[in-house]
C-alpha cells in the first residue's frame, strides 16, 4: 500500500500555479512523473502522490522540472482566475479519482499514439526527402556524364570527318599528279580521207577496252530478306517429368505474378515512379552498389511499404543493414525472405542461399554461432558445390564444437 504524500506546498497567480512535492530522500531517476488537464501524479515507492485539480490546464505548456529533492509542477490555467485550492471539490470520492485516474491514462495513451503517429510520418517524409535529394543528385550526375559522353562524341566525330576530307583531297591530288596511260599505236589510224579503219585494229582497241573494264571491282548483290520461325516450348521450367513440381512451380510463377502487379495510390504527394515499387527496388540497388546503404535502405523502405510481397526487396534491404552492422534487422528481413521464397523451386534455389548466408553472417556476428551454423548448412544443401561455402561452414562448426577461437 502506497503511502500518501500530503506535505506539499502549492501557489498561482491569474495564469499560472505551481505544485512542489517533497521527494523525500527518494532518487530523481526513481521518480515516475504523470499530468494531464485535470490530473496529476508522481509515483516514487513507497510514496504516491495524485491530484485532480480544481480546473483544467493547458498540459501542453505546462512542464515539470525535478531537482533539489523535489517535483516542481508549472502548471498554466486554459481560463485565468484565482481557484482558492488546488484540488476538486470531489477529491474525497473514491469513484470519482478511479474514473479520473482512467481517463488520464486514456488521453496519455492516445496522445502518445498521436505522437508515435506523427513521429513515424515525420521520418517518412524525412526517408522520402533524402531519397528524393539522392535521386536529384544522381540524376545530376547522370546528366553530366551524358554531356561530357556527348561532347566526345562530337569532338570524335569532327575529328573522323577532318580525317575522312584530308584523306579524300590527298587522293584527288594523287590522282591528278599520274599521267594518263598511253595509247594503243594500232588503234592509231591515219583516217584523213575518210576510209574505216582496219579491222585487226579496231578488234585490238575493242580487246583492250573490255580487259580494263573487266578489271574494276563491283560491289557484290545484296542479300535476300527472309524469315526464320523459332518455336519455344512453352514450359517454363526445364525439370525433366519425372523430377517435375509442376504444383510448385506454378504457385510460384502466379506469386510472383501477383506480386508484379502495379499497386494503386492515391497520394498526390508521390510522384509515378515512387509509386511503382520495382522501380524504387532498382534504385535501391544502385545506391547498394554504390555504396550508399542508407539511401538504399530508404528506397528499399518505400519498395516494402508499396509492395510488401517481392521477396528481392527484403532481401537486398538485409544486405544493407548486414553492411550497416544492423544485425537483428538482417535478421528480421532475411526471414522475411525466406517467407516469401515458398514454395521452394529451382528458380528460387540462388535467392534463399543469399538469405540463409546473409541472415547466418548476422548470427554469427551476434555470436550466435548454432544459428548461424544452422544457417550456412541449409545454404550448403541448396549449393552443395560451394567451395567457399563449404569453408565457411567448417569454420563455424568448430567454433561451435569448441576447436576454434570465436570468428573475428
Amino acid at each position: 500500500m502506497p503511502i500518501t504524500v500530503k506535505d506539499y506546498s502549492w501557489d498561482e497567480t491569474e495564469s499560472t500555479v505551481h505544485v512542489t512535492v517533497p521527494l523525500k530522500g527518494v532518487k530523481p531517476n526513481k521518480a515516475d512523473i504523470f499530468s494531464t488537464d485535470e490530473y496529476l501524479k508522481v509515483n516514487y515507492p513507497p510514496y504516491l502522490f495524485e491530484v485532480v485539480l480544481y480546473q483544467a490546464v493547458d498540459d501542453a505548456k505546462s512542464t515539470a522540472q525535478v531537482g533539489g529533492g523535489a517535483v516542481v509542477f508549472s502548471l498554466h490555467k486554459k481560463e485565468p482566475g484565482v481557484w482558492s485550492r488546488l484540488t476538486s471539490t470531489q477529491s474525497d470520492d473514491k469513484e470519482l479519482m478511479k474514473s479520473k485516474r482512467q481517463q488520464a491514462i486514456e488521453v496519455a495513451h492516445k496522445r502518445a499514439k498521436r505522437e508515435q503517429e506523427e513521429k513515424a510520418k515525420a521520418k517518412r517524409e524525412q526517408e522520402r526527402y533524402t531519397l528524393q535529394q539522392q535521386m536529384k543528385i544522381e540524376g545530376e550526375e547522370k546528366r553530366r556524364i551524358e554531356e561530357t559522353k556527348e561532347a566526345e562524341r562530337r569532338k570524335a566525330t569532327e575529328d573522323l570527318e577532318n580525317w575522312n576530307e584530308s584523306k579524300l583531297n590527298e587522293q584527288q591530288v594523287t590522282s591528278a599528279d599520274v599521267a594518263p596511260p598511253p595509247k594503243d599505236p594500232s588503234c592509231i589510224f591515219n583516217n584523213d580521207d575518210g576510209d574505216l579503219p582496219d579491222v585487226r585494229n579496231s578488234k585490238s582497241c575493242t580487246s583492250t577496252v573490255s580487259t580494263k573494264k573487266n578489271e574494276v571491282d563491283l560491289p557484290p548483290a545484296p542479300r535476300l530478306r527472309g524469315n526464320i520461325e523459332v518455336t519455344f516450348t512453352p514450359r517454363v521450367f526445364p525439370t525433366p517429368m519425372r523430377e517435375s513440381k509442376a504444383a510448385e512451380e506454378e504457385e510460384w510463377l502466379r506469386k510472383q505474378a501477383e506480386a508484379r502487379k502495379p499497386v494503386d495510390i492515391d497520394d498526390p504527394d508521390l510522384t509515378e515512379e515512387e509509386k511503382n515499387p520495382q522501380w524504387l527496388k532498382e534504385k535501391g540497388d544502385g545506391f547498394f552498389k554504390s555504396g550508399n546503404f542508407l539511401a538504399a535502405v530508404n528506397a528499399y523502405n518505400m519498395a516494402a511499404r508499396l509492395n510488401g510481397k517481392l521477396p528481392s526487396v527484403y532481401s537486398n534491404r538485409a544486405a544493407c543493414h548486414l553492411k550497416l552492422r544492423n544485425f537483428m534487422k538482417c535478421i528480421e528481413d532475411g526471414s522475411k525472405a525466406l517467407e516469401l521464397l515458398t514454395p521452394p523451386v529451382p528458380a528460387n534455389v540462388m535467392s534463399r542461399v543469399r538469405c540463409h548466408i546473409r541472415r547466418g553472417t548476422a548470427f554469427c556476428e551476434l555470436e550466435l554461432y548454432a544459428e548461424g551454423l544452422q544457417d550456412y548448412e541449409a545454404a550448403l544443401k541448396l549449393d552443395p558445390k560451394n567451395e567457399k561455402l563449404k569453408a565457411d561452414a567448417d569454420r563455424i562448426r568448430q567454433v561451435v564444437q569448441g576447436t576454434l577461437p570465436e570468428l573475428d
